[in-house]
């Protein structure tokens, strides 16, 4: 198993191990990629953190994923039907990553390449971040409310950061759209949960209209 610094130097070294990978800087807000149908693009994430967004026929919004360093991103793992449908907007400034699957599957030079050997190494274990942050998104959608699934979000952050007191990713307006809810509904919830105990909230000092730093109370 590989350890984040392990990954994150991996990924570092890309850029000048094959000519097939281009690096790019994003500023916060900005689109950093469209998903097009049978591109094939695979995309990483080196530093900053990113929305995944669905919009659907009728313009509902919905954030399919939170990516953060070193996950990875692309039609390659998400394939459409419909070009531009799926998008990734930068949440803060980032470093990416990216190139299309199948030339580099197919590049001639993967016996001289150490990148193209390492990467066919290493591709399994770098999926298992993706395969997480999926089945907790599924874990996530069919809790039956609204409370449900507040509280096993929390509770996952709680996990993931060995503290009960963590920041979340998202603004409120974001959360509402990555657990797919009606935001006004979802407020009143939050606020039955801090009046019943179960959450303490306060925004962030030096960017209070971004996200939340919540400590949960609940075991």
């Amino acid at each position: 198993m590989l350890n984040d610094v392990e990954i994150s130097n991996f990924f570092e070294n890309f850029n000048s191990s094959c000519s097939k990978v281009s690096k790019h800087s994003f500023s916060k807000g900005s689109l950093i990629t469209t998903y097009i149908e049978k591109r094939n693009q695979m995309c990483i994430l080196l530093s900053g953190s990113a929305n995944l967004i669905r919009y659907d026929f009728n313009g509902n919004k919905t954030i399919i994923g939170d990516l953060n360093k070193n996950d990875i991103f692309g039609e390659v793992l998400y394939p459409t039907n419909t070009n531009n449908e799926l998008f990734v907007e930068a949440k803060e400034d980032c470093e990416v990553l990216s190139f299309i699957y199948d030339n580099l599957v197919n590049c001639r030079d993967i016996p001289k390449c150490k990148f193209h050997r390492e990467f066919e190494e290493k591709f399994p274990i770098l999926m298992m971040n993706n395969t997480i942050n999926l089945n907790t998104r599924i874990e996530l959608l069919t809790k039956k409310n609204i409370r449900d699934k507040l509280l096993g979000y929390f509770n996952i952050l709680s996990t993931r950061k060995l503290s009960k007191t963590f920041m979340l990713p998202f603004t409120l307006t974001d959360l509402a759209y990555y657990l797919n809810v009606d935001r006004s509904a979802m407020m009143r919830e939050l606020s039955h949960l801090k009046e019943e105990g179960f959450i303490q909230k306060k925004r962030k000092k030096n960017n209070p209209t971004c996200c939340l730093i919540c400590r949960v109370i609940f075991n």
